[in-house]
């Protein structure tokens, strides 16, 4: 498996296959960069693809302090490690915390980003300055992963599957049978690590106290390279708002469209997912 040191030589592992444009793909909570196993087939018949582990997740390193894991730090990595392999401008998409991280990435590094998906979230500060009951329901997690150390981190540790799995199905439309079974023994393995649910915690830690002030200085800057917004049809944020209309003033050239399932669709809908990134990016030089 391979793995790449990042400026502070700790490791980030990813994968990489195919030939073509480079597309780099980041996976989101509570997952590993395993999510994009079904899609690469169809993405890798014209993509060179990348896929990576976020620090704190999987197999790459697992930072001890909240600050470090920022988006900024978390799209650093990807930067380098896509330096290190030499692709100076590639398109990119993320889901959840990988899409958030992506969208930090298009605007500390403008030139080096060819497009951006997003997939099935609404811009960070938008969701905590907007948040309602109908989706504090669904996204309770936001808030207790954010609390206090080591309140969370011993409740989760107490039976991390249940608690994980129930995110897994509790964010719009989805039940267990709709993960891939060895894919899912991968995600318990790394979960079940007490530094990764560390680190999990101190990503939502900082989504508050460091990318929100962040996202909110930025508020009058746009990302302006092609750009697209895929949800899920039957996800908690399509339920609760018009979530392409949330990237409207921050995405200046952009598609939005909605795939079949939940907030996970690209499990549940891999195919659907593969060709609209294909087709998106197909039609965007690098």
């Amino acid at each position: 498996m391979p793995e790449f040191l990042n400026a502070d030589q700790h490791s980030i592992s990813y994968g990489i296959t195919g030939d073509g444009p480079p597309l780099l793909l980041l996976h989101g909570f509570p997952q590993t960069r395993a999510m994009w196993r079904p899609i690469l087939p169809q993405l890798k018949q014209h993509f060179t693809v990348i896929t990576a582990d976020l620090r704190g997740y999987g197999n790459s390193f697992k930072p001890k302090t909240m600050p470090e894991m920022g988006f900024r730090p978390m799209g650093q990595d990807m930067l380098d490690l896509m330096d290190a392999l030499g692709f100076k401008r590639f398109h990119l998409a993320g889901h959840d915390r990988g899409g958030r991280t992506a969208h930090r990435m298009a605007l500390d590094a403008p030139d080096r980003i060819a497009s951006l998906t997003v997939m099935d979230i609404v811009p960070t500060e938008h969701l905590l300055e907007n948040i309602t009951h109908h989706t504090a329901r669904a996204y309770y997690h936001w808030f207790f992963l954010a609390q206090p150390s080591a309140f969370p981190e011993t409740m989760i540790g107490n039976d991390p599957d249940m608690y994980f799995e129930r995110c897994l199905i509790g964010f719009g439309k989805a039940d267990m049978s709709d993960f891939d079974a060895t894919l899912l023994e991968e995600y318990r393995r790394a979960w079940r690590d007490p530094a990764a649910i560390t680190a999990m915690c101190n990503d939502y830690r900082a989504a508050i106290d460091v990318d929100l002030p962040l996202d909110t200085a930025d508020l009058t800057r746009t990302v302006d390279c092609p750009a697209l917004v895929l949800y899920g049809a039957d996800g908690a944020m399509a339920k609760a708002m018009d979530v392409g209309a949330t990237w409207a003033d921050r995405l200046s050239d952009m598609k939005s469209a909605a795939i079949a399932g939940g907030h996970f669709f690209p499990d549940q809908s891999p195919d659907a997912t593969a060709q609209a990134i294909a087709s998106f990016c197909g039609s965007i030089s690098v």
